[in-house]
């Protein structure tokens, strides 16, 4: 399991943060059960164990280090049956099947997803670590984050509201309202109990440490960090039915274009005039090249191309097709990309974090996100 193989130092670091943190249940909870966030849990785990946080980038993983992909999850130990994904937008593609069929389709994505996540992140395996808590303690607990059994699958019930079905390693429900799949988490490794004494009174603690200078000091710093990023779609919309799509000789489907010869990996992501207009000076100008960090941590040499800025291309342009066409989604040379495969996999536009002056970082979006970031802007 993947705690027990970190550094001491790092372990006791987690263990004294969760600590910490459940300490201060009170400031949002009676209960004497410990009181944790799911995005507290996630900060804490990257911090204390210097893994690398992915939780934004909507994939099967939080955290990854080491090759080694982290579903990071905590609950109250009172259910274990538990959330492991989201199908909303693929809903039209299931709703209408027989159970049996159902079933398989959900399998399915939820396996292609989890393929998705490896070959992005170039990771070897995939685990869920969780924190169940109880009155007065947290514990620790891992096991493998398995693919579905397709060759395996059973349903075991059925009603209004919901599917219960179940392969070789795990059980499953899937709620036809929410779209969600849950799975139950039973059989899992115990790592370590922790005992939690919940402060009476933490708001009197917590003045008294706000009232240092250094502290006052930092969250200041924090609070003026910008959080500079775009949102680009792989896809453009169809000037007569106004549906997404991949245009077969653009986009990501640049290598199979009329003209010139291109090689089998030329790709670009397109930037519209309305994507410069809401985030403008967010790019170099055009032909100015920038570095484009992948979600993998290898780096590329990127520049904005083409007349009216509209390309978002690699230099040389078909190292960015290699690494998305080939690596992530796994496409066969010559294999034309549409907008159901993207939406399939539950991405379809990618984020651009701005780290700093010519300095980029890229990855995925889930689908429909392009469309909350313009709304957004333009509120």
């Amino acid at each position: 399991m993947f705690y027990n193989i970190q550094q001491q130092t790092l372990r006791d670091t987690y263990i004294n943060l969760l600590t910490m943190m459940g300490s201060l249940s009170n400031l949002f909870s009676i209960s004497k059960t410990p009181y944790l966030d799911s995005r507290v849990a996630e900060n804490i785990f990257c911090i204390a164990l210097e893994a690398e946080n992915i939780s934004r980038q909507d994939c099967t993983a939080d955290a990854k280090k080491d090759n080694i992909g982290i579903g990071i999850k905590t609950w109250i130990d009172t259910s274990n049956l538990q959330k492991i994904a989201e199908f909303n937008k693929d809903r039209a593609e299931y709703i209408r099947l027989n159970d049996d069929d159902l079933v398989y389709k959900i399998a399915s994505l939820r396996n292609e997803r989890i393929e998705l996540t490896k070959r992005t992140h170039e990771l070897n395996d995939l685990i869920y670590h969780c924190i169940t808590r109880k009155n007065g303690e947290m514990t620790i607990n891992e096991s493998k984050m398995e693919k579905v059994d397709i060759n395996t699958l059973k349903i075991l019930s059925r009603n209004n509201s919901s599917i219960k079905f179940k392969d070789k390693f795990n059980e499953y429900s899937f709620n036809f309202s929410k779209s969600v799949l849950m799975k139950r988490f039973q059989d899992m490794e115990v790592i370590r109990t922790i005992k939690i004494d919940i402060i009476e009174d933490p708001y009197t603690i917590l003045e008294n440490c706000i009232s240092n200078s250094l502290i006052n000091k930092k969250i200041k710093d924090s609070n003026t960090k910008i959080n500079n990023y775009i949102i680009l779609p792989l896809y453009t919309y169809n000037r007569k039915t106004n549906d997404k799509e991949v245009k077969e000789k653009s986009g990501l489907n640049q290598w199979n274009a009329n003209g010139r010869t291109r090689n089998i990996n030329e790709i670009y992501i397109p930037v519209s005039k309305r994507d410069h207009k809401l985030s403008p000076n967010f790019f170099p100008n055009r032909d100015k090249e920038f570095t484009l960090i992948l979600p993998n941590n290898k780096v590329l040499q990127a520049k904005i191309c083409q007349d009216g800025e509209k390309a978002l291309m690699s230099n040389p342009n078909k190292a960015l097709g290699q690494w998305l066409l080939r690596d992530v989604l796994n496409l066969k040379e010559g294999q034309v990309i549409t907008y159901d495969m993207l939406e399939d996999l539950g991405i379809d536009s990618v984020r651009i974090e701005k780290i700093e002056e010519l300095k980029y970082k890229i990855s995925f979006a889930k689908v429909g996100t392009y469309e909350e970031f313009i709304e957004s802007k333009l509120k």
